[in-house]
């Protein structure tokens, strides 16, 4: 009776009331684009680039064969269904509604548009092109679904559930399995339809990430030098930017000095190169890369 009650109390109207409601028309668009995507170039030329859909794919072809009809959508939403049940106790309720409303569309969207898929019959068994323009379609699509604070579900439920089984790393595990996906597709299509669905789905992981990131990565850059104070001066005078120093303790002098981290955008890389090598030669400068910037002076926070 409790649990029942912890349940009813969880913040339903914070949710509905959130962004996430606001991004429904985008979460939308973004299904539409992917469902577009993968009846055109995917389902129509028998690329199963991975996870559910890319099953749903090797499905529906082995019932046609049958002389059944199995709608790829109609597959992707009964699997995500039966899958969701085994991850809402951990999901949240704000969890169960992105991912809901996510594979929902997108199979609703994957059924209603196949019959547009007909009309791209021009590049129907270019294997190159269906490859490249699926991966890139579907990936915008996805990319501003997830941009959007939603999911499609498919392999990311599987991999939860393995990973809470067997402690696997869930990002590995998603790999492994879009990768099985896609050898499962070449008994049933053929080697090379198999090779170019992979090709689809790393295309479609580059284009997401893309997407998703929205042009805000950034570089940051941590700087060893013991004219610290020369160098975070010229930052503030040169790029009119702050940074932070961290305390820090050489391993092997065991002096004390400030290890300077700066947030900064690929342009302003040689600049900070610049400043750094006026002050100290033997400075040491180590840059990475920085996916999302959130805060002051960068990109709004929001949820």
């Amino acid at each position: 009776m409790a649990s029942r009650m912890n349940l009813k109390h969880v913040d339903v109207k914070r949710v509905i009331r959130s962004r996430f409601w606001r991004d429904v028309p985008l979460i939308a668009a973004g299904c539409a684009i992917a469902a577009f995507a993968v009846d055109a170039f995917m389902v129509s030329n028998g690329l199963a680039a991975g996870g559910l859909t890319g099953l749903a794919t090797i499905i529906a072809e082995l019932a046609s064969r049958q002389g059944i009809y199995l709608p790829v959508g109609f597959q992707t939403i009964v699997m995500n269904a039966v899958l969701l049940l085994f991850v809402m106790r951990t999901g949240g309720t704000r969890y169960m509604v992105q991912t809901i409303t996510g594979f929902v569309l997108f199979g609703f969207f994957c059924d209603a548009l196949m019959p547009l898929a007909a009309s791209f019959e021009s590049v129907s068994g270019d294997l190159v092109l269906s490859a490249l323009w699926g991966g890139i379609i579907s990936g915008v699509g996805y990319g501003l679904v997830f941009r959007a604070g939603a999911n499609t579900g498919g392999s990311d439920t599987i991999a939860q559930i393995i990973s809470r089984k067997t402690s696997l790393p869930v990002g590995a595990t998603v790999m492994a399995i879009d990768v099985a996906v896609c050898a499962a597709s070449a008994p049933v299509f053929s080697l090379e339809h198999a090779l170019y669905a992979a090709l689809a789905m790393v295309i479609m992981g580059y284009v997401v990430d893309m997407v998703v990131d929205g042009g805000n990565r950034q570089r940051a850059a941590f700087i060893v030098s013991d004219a610290w104070k020369d160098i975070k001066q010229g930052i503030f005078d040169e790029l009119d930017r702050g940074c932070t120093e961290l305390l820090a303790r050489g391993g092997y002098t065991g002096k004390e000095r400030p290890v300077i981290l700066l947030i900064m955008s690929k342009n302003e890389i040689s600049l900070v190169k610049t400043i750094v090598h006026e002050y100290d030669p033997n400075a040491i400068i180590m840059i990475t890369d920085v996916s999302e910037a959130i805060g002051y002076g960068f990109k709004e926070f929001t949820v």
